[in-house]
């Protein structure tokens, strides 16, 4: 047998050794459940879905998270409560703030600056 076959069966054989090794790898679990939250972001930034459509996918994604047993991303629950302040859903905004503050500590002083904006004033309270 010459050398030179000897190192290029070497090198196939260590090239397949790779190659299977790379194959059995397993991907790392996701972090978050990203669904199609960053479609839906990009759908409502160009104003090409309206408030209860988003809400809709939004909700689904969020119930397709709990069924995989992964979080959701940083500021999905905000998202979700900005759309439903806007719809005029008071208690649900809220909801949706309390648990993003819940799941993200560090954003509690926003999201509670966000809920002070949507409580109703005292004129309004009265009405």
């Amino acid at each position: 047998m010459h050398v030179s076959s000897f190192r290029h069966g070497r090198l196939a054989l260590a090239a397949l050794a790779v190659g299977l090794l790379a194959g059995c790898a397993t991907q790392p679990k996701p972090l978050y459940y990203w669904g199609d939250y960053p479609s839906v972001m990009y759908s409502h930034f160009n104003n090409a879905k309206g408030q209860q459509e988003q809400i809709q996918a939004l909700e689904a994604m969020r119930e397709q998270a709990r069924a995989k047993g992964l979080p959701l991303p940083p500021g999905f629950q905000a998202h979700l409560g900005m759309l439903y302040g806007q719809s005029g859903q008071a208690g649900r905004l809220a909801e949706s703030l309390e648990a993003e503050k819940q799941q993200f500590p560090e954003g509690a002083p926003f999201m509670d600056f966000i809920l002070k904006k949507f409580q109703p004033k005292p004129a309004e309270a009265r009405q």
